[in-house]
């Protein structure tokens, strides 16, 4: 982990700041405009955070890079309807996530288990992104934390991972969600106060 990362409270890493957004917007127009590899060059950009939220509002690696396969492809299709009522970065944002309510939502009717970060599956490939590695004491703490952060509701998860995880302001996150920034905070109090329940044993013991 370099000296650019930030970590959060969970013991997550937080991705280095987003790149400049005129040259997002560069790329997008020049994606519309036909050039073949701006919006791979767009998605190089962004792929760390974009796969960070996937990641953490999914709670499975194979769900969160189908998530954001698809995202991508909505993404891809939808470039000329950006309207640049926001940041190229919060227009991809939204679309990743709700790529990911999206499956969630379709998934509940089956829930499944997550697997944990590295885990193989039986053809013996991973999926999804790279992540620094971790001491086996921080990856038990982490997983337990993401198992923690599946368990909320989707809308306070979604809040959580972008407001405490991903260290966006909440006012860049309403834009991501499509909602009031009152509504961002309500959900990430709730979720918190969740969180508190679900994670009260990680604390540690007066004189621990």
């Amino acid at each position: 982990m370099n000296e650019r990362e930030t970590r959060t409270t969970a013991g997550l890493p937080t991705p280095a700041g987003p790149a400049d957004p005129s040259d997002d917007l560069a790329l997008l127009h020049a994606h519309v405009a036909g050039d073949r590899d701006a919006f791979a060059q767009l998605f190089q950009r962004h792929r760390d955070r974009l796969w960070a939220v996937a990641l953490r509002t999914m709670g499975d690696r194979e769900e969160a890079a189908d998530a954001l396969q698809d995202a991508l492809l909505s993404a891809h299709r939808a470039a000329g309807r950006f309207r640049g009522d926001s940041a190229v970065t919060t227009w991809l944002h939204r679309i990743v996530v709700n790529a990911c309510l999206d499956r969630i939502r379709r998934r509940q009717a089956h829930p499944t288990v997550p697997l944990p970060d590295g885990v193989r599956t039986d053809s013996g490939s991973t999926t999804g992104g790279v992540e620094p590695a971790a001491p086996m004491h921080d990856h038990d703490t982490a997983l337990v934390v993401r198992e923690a952060l599946a368990a909320l509701p989707v809308e306070q998860r979604a809040a959580l991972v972008l407001v405490d995880v991903q260290g966006y302001p909440v006012a860049e996150v309403a834009k991501i969600l499509g909602v009031a920034e009152g509504t961002v905070k309500s959900r990430c109090a709730r979720g918190r106060a969740r969180l508190a329940v679900l994670l009260g044993h990680l604390r540690p013991t007066a004189g621990g």
